[in-house]
């Protein structure tokens, strides 16, 4: 069975109180356990972690290969603007990794609008709420379980 890690960076924890008007009523939670749901349906395994620490975002992605991860989904909140560390980290995995945003980040301050990882992953999904999630899952499932007709490789 395919296993994959769901990571969520800084100010994740406060989903459901944080800014509802721009990231939903939904609490992290609530979506961890929906990913759960989803993903005995798809038969696969996801192990959902949270932190405001970038080093350790850095070291969870890391080490996910040698931990026998298939694949990541990742929202690197803020991070996803300023750390070259953690796109150097996914480059290095050589995992395929699906980045989500619950907000539609090029609707919104400029800063926002420049995403860091996104040239390093195999895609990106925003502004679809938790939704986004269900959806990233769903296709970084698919990259892995059913890969590309390209020789059996992924294509990017």
């Amino acid at each position: 069975m395919s296993r994959f890690l769901v990571l969520h960076g800084p100010n994740l924890n406060l989903l459901g109180t944080r800014e509802p008007h721009l990231y939903g009523h939904r609490t992290l939670a609530d979506i961890d356990r929906d990913l759960d749901m989803l993903a005995r349906d798809l038969g696969i395994e996801v192990e959902c972690r949270q932190t405001n620490h970038e080093g350790l975002l850095v070291d969870w992605v890391q080490e996910a290969p040698q931990q026998g991860v298939a694949g990541i989904l990742i929202n690197p909140g803020g991070y996803a603007h300023t750390s070259v560390a953690l796109r150097d980290a996914i480059t290095a995995s050589g995992l395929p990794v699906v980045e989500v945003h619950l907000s539609n980040v090029h609707a919104r301050e400029e800063f926002r609008r420049q995403l860091m990882l996104a040239p390093v992953v195999s895609g990106v999904l925003c502004g679809l709420g938790a939704h986004g999630y269900q959806l990233g899952l769903r296709a970084l499932a698919a990259l892995v379980c059913e890969p590309a007709m390209d020789g059996g490789r992924v294509l990017s």
